[in-house]
């Protein structure tokens, strides 16, 4: 599912992060999932991709937004934050 091919374009896509507490080799630490929601040009929402992180930055964010154009994404028109991290860097 998280390599599967995505549409050429997306009108919106909105990226979004939840902070979990996630048992790692025997210890609970602090991650955050990273959820990407588009909306297609007929409203239809999908989920194009989840990420699971310790800390965000540029270099995380390009990790993303490369992943999505190798899955075939090439236009979005509208990309909606709520001030995360690192997105206008990269």
């Amino acid at each position: 599912w998280q390599q599967r091919p995505l549409e050429p374009m997306y009108p919106v896509i909105f990226f979004d992060a939840l902070r979990v507490k996630i048992r790692d080799e025997g210890l609970v630490c602090n991650k955050a999932i990273y959820l990407a929601l588009g909306v297609l040009p007929d409203g239809t929402r999908d989920i194009v991709g989840i990420w699971i992180e310790s800390t965000e930055g540029a270099k995380f964010w390009m990790k993303v937004f490369n992943d999505l154009k190798t899955r075939g994404v090439e236009d979005v028109l509208i990309a909606v934050t709520d001030g995360l991290k690192g997105i206008p860097e990269a």
